[in-house]
């Protein structure tokens, strides 16, 4: 088969080096890819966003599978136009993909589906917004409707972070026309874990769960980001609970959206929150997630490529995956300044030395290579320290090694990935 992974941070490059090793792949493309991508698959200069392009290259070059790696190419409809053009696409229709791209249509379809989640209201009025929080009180949390990047999201303990939250996105407009309307949630109070899912529209197939870090500093403090860290397997949430969360929320969702007319295909990944009453649905997003998909891939036995074929063709019921028994943790090193303002165009070194220790792998993120063969940082999350063992302790002491390995004075990670499970 030939395959076009599209994207180009570490979550395609975990995509890519897991392809990579599939005896059913004959050539791997990836668009626009990065320099660590460049190693196992042939990068071709096009953006994510560039469907119509997307679409010519993988008709030229007979392409039989194509795997989007972000959000952004879902929900503006890659899946519709490489299936008009006649190329299968392992992911949702834009229709479907309206679970990320709407907080509200994600709120709509977990209440018709009996799935539970925090209580809500949608504001597409600033000054509506605000009386709300009045008289509502803090803790809250304000949502921007559309896509904001992972970072449209703000718990607010107080009614003056509300206030200043509905401000930013909707007077400010700092995620454009994504803060156009608000949701406003109530606080639910736990642990929050990510469950992934590969689905074909009627059948579900569990990929595991993780714990994302979300926030920029040690103790989850600072502004959120895309992520800064995750591990696997969760001890807070354990396979028995993995397998009732796919009844209670991914079945669910699944048939709602059939009934809907919009079969969901791809990869489906719930943020949930363990609450003393039980799991509830925090968002639903429509692709792996960065770095979870790094830890979850990490631990995969079986080849992802035909399972993803599967997928396309509906033909997940009869099948199934082998994982192996090791924890695995990731370590997101950003660039200074991330994630409001990141710093561009720093050296890093010590890449090889911080892959050379047992159980790693580096996964590059926001990198540029220079003629010369140096790695420059370009942009906020540049690099997926990602580590194996056979619990989290080692898998977390092998990825902090490798990141002291690695030479980047202008770079900075949290220092408590994979605290919380020991």
């Amino acid at each position: 088969m030939k395959v076009l992974v599209v994207g180009s941070g570490g979550r395609e490059h975990a995509l890519c080096w897991a392809l990579a090793g599939s005896p059913l792949l004959t050539k791997l493309y990836c668009a626009p890819g990065n320099p660590g991508i460049a190693t196992v698959a042939e990068c071709v200069n096009i953006g994510a966003l560039d469907i119509p392009t997307l679409v010519g290259f993988a008709q030229d070059n007979a392409i039989d599978l194509v795997v989007p790696g972000p959000e952004a190419p879902l929900v503006a409809g890659i899946t519709d136009a490489m299936e008009a053009g006649g190329i299968p696409c392992c992911g949702p229709s834009r229709a479907a993909a309206q679970l990320e791209g709407s907080k509200t249509f994600t709120k709509e379809i977990a209440d018709a589906a009996g799935i539970p989640t925090a209580l809500w209201e949608r504001f597409e009025d600033a000054d509506a917004a605000r009386q709300f929080v009045r008289r509502r009180g803090a803790p809250v949390v304000v949502k921007a409707d559309g896509l904001a990047a992972g970072k449209g999201v703000v718990v607010a303990a107080t009614e003056d972070e509300a206030l200043a939250a509905i401000d930013a996105m909707m007077d400010r407009k700092v995620f454009g026309d994504s803060g156009a309307a608000v949701v406003i949630e109530e606080c639910l109070v736990g642990e929050e874990v990510s469950l992934f899912a590969l689905c074909d529209g009627e059948d579900a197939l569990l990929l595991g769960s993780a714990q994302d870090h979300k926030r920029v500093g040690d103790g989850d403090t600072g502004p959120n980001t895309g992520g800064m860290g995750a591990y696997t397997p969760v001890p807070s949430f354990p396979a028995d609970l993995e397998h009732a969360c796919m009844d209670k929320v991914i079945r669910p969702a699944l048939k709602e959206m059939a009934r809907k007319g919009m079969p969901f295909r791809g990869i489906l990944f719930a943020g949930l929150m363990l609450t003393e009453e039980g799991a509830k649905l925090i968002e639903f997003n429509v692709r792996f997630g960065d770095p979870e998909c790094q830890v979850l891939l990490a631990r995969m036995k079986s080849d992802l490529l035909p399972a993803l074929q599967a997928a396309c063709d509906g033909e997940l019921r009869d099948f199934d995956l082998r994982w192996n028994d090791l924890a695995s943790v990731a370590v997101v090193m950003a660039a200074r300044g991330y994630p409001e303002a990141p710093q561009r165009g720093s050296v890093i070194r010590g890449l090889d030395a911080a892959a050379s220790v047992p159980g790693v792998s580096v996964f590059h993120a926001g990198t540029e290579a220079k003629p010369d063969g140096s790695i420059l940082a370009a942009g906020g999350r540049v690099l997926t320290v990602c580590a194996t063992a056979p619990d989290i302790k080692g898998a977390r002491d092998a990825a902090y090694a490798a990141v002291d390995a690695i030479v980047w004075p202008d770079g900075f990670c949290r220092r408590d990935i994979g605290a919380r499970a020991l």
